[in-house]
């Protein structure tokens, strides 16, 4: 079974094309979104999702969040005695979510199609499919984030034609795309991003504001103690969806703090951020050489696009009304979804034609003379970013040195002139017959197709000596031994039964309030969690589901006085 994935930095889905639809897949706890949260417990036990979040906001030295950002780079994160890199956190994501659709499919998963941001270079893209074999599936596709929501919102709509703007913000990256629908072909002009700006900084913001006012010194504060004032930021920057005002509630030690803050306020101090929105879109725009009037339409999508700040701001720059689709949080995992029923060619759906470009520049490094003095270290691109892909390009090169025996190919992608400003991909050396520099000429193919896989082909003229390469990120590049190495190396790791998740999270979740609340109403959750415990132990299930409702029940009633009894 082949299935859509969406894996967010915030939050991540899964869906499926079945009878016709889409239909998204629910987690255990039988919810369309999982946080991208992983911890591990002192028993190596791994939990994803709700119960991380949880679990991570008394145990944060043992929790991990946000780390599709380091995707691709050599970041590692600690999570209590044990080590992981960004993309095995990720397979954690991936393979809860495959396990959550086994269920619902009732048959096994092993194929996938994954989203990711326009403007992750070919390293994230890389890193992303090694998640994705991490957990057992294979990935036939990676698909851009922006291109599946305007599949999800095109859908269906015969004969339309129209040129849209897609502003994808998620919860930690900014997409730009330039695309045309004609009748069943989505055509991509342009793509632009900022890979460090998406709803987490925007939640920073609150975050400081609330120290400001409330004079904590972080420096003085537990990692437990600024993880509560984050989580309470966040349920703040949320509520701005409802309301011009919204409440922020923290319990520090024995103390209460408790701040109001008005949207206009909030705005002001988000002006930086909103500012770094534009510069994507007007790259983007003048890469496909158009400009606003140009445009039908504007789609909003994106969880952080709910954020009314953002909204305003798109309009008062583009002079368009914006159109923010239903449901932005999940509008990529059903394009992606969709993709997976036009790949496997359902006769209930027409097939939409996508072309796609390339997002960065792909090149290589030379020498260039001219005319007075060489200049070493120059940038020489050979495909150039948004040319649309599939692609091949041909360059010629020449020797640089008198009696050069070899000539070694840089690959490089990038934007920056300065040749070691760019990310390097890998290299190819090929030997040349001795003779004065330019004598020998080189010709350099670049063949780049929809998966992102660049083939690179270095022939030397003369002799007709050829060499070739598939970059693979040679600096991430396991073996076959080596993977499954790696894999039985995360299987000593216990997932917890399916059927435990509900009563974890509640008491988890009781333990969390508990140490936000103070007297009778610790108390209350104390004598209720005994209870939970009395009938978990006894595994009576009736006794169970009854305890764990009064729980949450309580819980619920003591997260929302918190808020009822707030005095601005």
């Amino acid at each position: 079974m082949l299935i859509g994935i969406d894996l967010g930095t915030t939050n991540s889905s899964a869906a499926c094309f079945i009878d016709g639809r889409v239909q998204i897949i629910p987690n255990r706890l039988g919810r369309k979104l999982t946080p991208s949260i992983v911890s591990i417990d002192d028993s190596d036990h791994v939990m994803v999702g709700e119960t991380a979040r949880e679990y991570g906001i008394l145990h944060p030295e043992r929790t991990a969040s946000v780390f599709k950002r380091a995707m691709g780079t050599a970041k590692i994160y600690d999570l209590g005695d044990h080590s992981f890199s960004p993309e095995e956190l990720s397979s954690f994501v991936l393979r809860s979510l495959r396990e959550d659709a086994e269920t619902y499919l009732k048959e096994p998963v092993r194929e996938a199609i994954i989203s990711v941001p326009a403007y992750f270079n070919d390293r994230q893209r890389k890193a992303t499919v090694r998640a994705g074999e991490l957990a057992g599936l294979k990935v036939t596709r990676i698909i851009n984030e922006p291109t599946a929501s305007a599949i999800a919102y095109g859908m269906g709509e015969q004969g339309k034609s129209e040129r849209c703007l897609v502003l994808d913000l998620g919860g930690g990256t900014f997409d730009v795309t330039v695309l045309e629908y004609y009748r069943n072909i989505m055509e991509v002009y342009a793509i632009a991003g900022d890979n460090h700006l998406g709803g987490e900084d925007f939640t920073q913001v609150l975050y400081e504001m609330f120290m400001e006012r409330t004079g904590l010194d972080q420096d003085l504060l537990s990692f437990r103690d600024l993880k509560y004032i984050y989580k309470a930021a966040e349920i703040c920057k949320c509520s701005f969806c409802q309301s011009d005002v919204a409440l922020m509630n923290v319990t520090i030690g024995d103390k209460r703090y408790a701040e109001s803050f008005q949207l206009s306020d909030y705005e002001h101090r988000c002006q930086p951020l909103l500012e770094r929105l534009r510069k994507p879109i007007e790259k983007a725009l003048n890469d496909a050489r158009i400009t606003f009037d140009d445009l039908d339409e504007i789609l909003l999508t994106g969880g952080a696009v709910r954020l009314p700040i953002i909204g305003v701001y798109v309009d008062r720059i583009c002079g368009i009304k914006t159109v923010t689709i239903d449901e932005p949080e999940t509008s990529v995992v059903i394009g992606a979804a969709l993709q997976c029923a036009m790949k496997e060619r359902d006769a209930q759906i027409e097939e939409v034609i996508l072309t796609d470009v390339c997002p960065f520049t792909l090149g290589t490094e030379v020498i260039k003379d001219n005319g007075s003095f060489e200049i070493p270290g120059v940038y020489l691109p050979i495909i150039e970013r948004n040319t649309v892909i599939p692609v091949s390009r041909k360059q010629t090169v020449y020797t640089a040195r008198d009696n050069q025996q070899f000539v070694t190919v840089k690959i490089l992608q990038g934007e920056s002139r300065i040749a070691a400003n760019n990310l390097s991909l890998g290299e190819l050396t090929v030997e040349v017959p001795i003779g004065p520099k330019g004598q020998e000429a080189i010709e350099v193919t670049y063949t780049y197709d929809i998966d992102a896989l660049l083939e690179v082909q270095v022939k030397v003229l003369s002799t007709g000596t050829e060499k070739k390469v598939v970059i693979q990120d040679e600096k991430h590049e396991e073996s076959e031994s080596e993977k499954i190495s790696r894999m039985k190396r995360l299987e000593y790791l216990k997932f917890n039964p399916r059927e435990d998740e509900d009563n974890m999270l509640v008491l988890l979740r009781a333990d969390r309030v508990y140490e936000e609340s103070l007297s009778r109403d610790r108390e209350d959750i104390e004598k209720l969690v005994e209870a939970m415990q009395s009938a978990l132990n006894e595994k009576n299930i009736m006794m169970i589901e009854i305890a764990r409702k009064k729980l949450s029940e309580l819980l619920d009633e003591l997260e929302t006085g918190k808020d009822d009894h707030f005095v601005a």
